[in-house]
């Protein structure tokens, strides 16, 4: 009797990246879909958020005829007035200011926002801004796994240390990809402007651009978490990374017309790219040469975070 081993015993004893991969993504989405809760929640809250604060923030209003309330009549004195010289004063037309003032709202919001109704600009920061908060889950998976004694018991099988990471990333980026679905067809439903250059394939470039971001973050809050045994540690960077990475960034204003010192930020801030890309897809005519440094950049994110949290897998996920 030899003492090699077949092949297939050595398959069965070594099973591939692919395999364990699968097997530990579909233990996560399994679990996620299982729990009718936690499923309900991942519905209603972007819902809640495109009811509430969506609609709420209506800057156009600002603009809007009705808000603009001048009276029927303005009186002018005659040293305001430079043409015609020496009259003694004017009287406007209030109705009609009001709605000049108005219509230059219109414009205002065009040339800031690159559309005419916040609601538009700011749904799409929103999808960014759920993209973030899906993916900071994954740390907290890995540290809730290692608590429970699962990490150590997939650690103690031949499963690679690359896929016991790549499942974790996997979940938070489809979990994300989901709930973005949700808020742009809700967002939709309550008015949603989309542009003339919007076709159903530029949808695969969203759910291409949201699994760039989901896989480049997840792999920063995992590698932050890798080695956590507490749940306070992952909290506390979620506290920490939040509100740079939210308000350092196009999602809810342009970054142009913040200060010089945050515009650096938003620079390099994977955020800014990613709500880019999704406007320039879905509401804003689209821009080939942005789009391109959008997905570049996003790449380039995704490649080297992904890296570190290989590399960091094979060095702390130890028996």
């Amino acid at each position: 009797m030899s003492g090699v081993a077949s092949p297939n015993v050595a398959n069965e004893c070594k099973p591939s990246l692919m395999r364990g991969l699968w097997a530990l993504t579909y233990r996560e989405l399994k679990k996620w879909l299982k729990d009718p809760v936690m499923l309900t929640m991942f519905v209603l809250q972007p819902l809640i958020w495109m009811g509430l604060l969506g609609k709420s923030m209506n800057i156009g209003g600002l603009f809007s005829a009705n808000n603009i309330n001048l009276p029927q009549q303005i009186p002018i004195p005659g040293n305001a007035v430079l043409y015609p010289p020496g009259v003694s004063g004017v009287v406007l037309n209030g109705t009609v200011l009001s709605q000049m003032f108005a219509n230059m709202g219109s414009q205002i919001m065009q040339d800031t926002f690159g559309v005419a109704d916040y609601f538009s600009f700011m749904a799409v920061g929103m999808v960014s801004m759920i993209v973030m908060t899906t993916t900071m889950f994954s740390g907290m998976s890995i540290v809730w796994d290692r608590r429970l004694g699962f990490l150590d018991k997939v650690i103690s099988t031949p499963v690679s240390r690359a896929a016991i990471i790549f499942a974790k990333i996997f979940n938070a980026t489809f979990r994300a990809m989901f709930q973005a679905t949700v808020i742009l067809a809700l967002a939709y439903l309550l008015g949603l402007q989309l542009s003339g250059t919007f076709t159903i394939l530029n949808i695969l470039g969203v759910y291409a651009a949201i699994f760039l971001l989901g896989v480049g973050l997840s792999s920063v809050f995992l590698a932050f978490s890798i080695r956590s045994t507490r749940m306070e540690r992952p909290m506390q960077f979620v506290s920490l990374i939040t509100m740079p990475l939210m308000f350092a960034s196009n999602t809810f204003f342009p970054t142009r017309l913040m200060p010089d010192w945050m515009q650096a930020i938003a620079s390099v801030n994977p955020l800014t790219y990613l709500t880019d890309a999704i406007r320039n897809l879905t509401i804003l005519p689209m821009d080939t040469s942005a789009l391109i440094l959008d997905f570049t950049y996003l790449s380039i994110f995704a490649v080297v975070l992904a890296t570190i949290g290989i590399v960091l897998s094979w060095k702390y996920l130890t028996r």
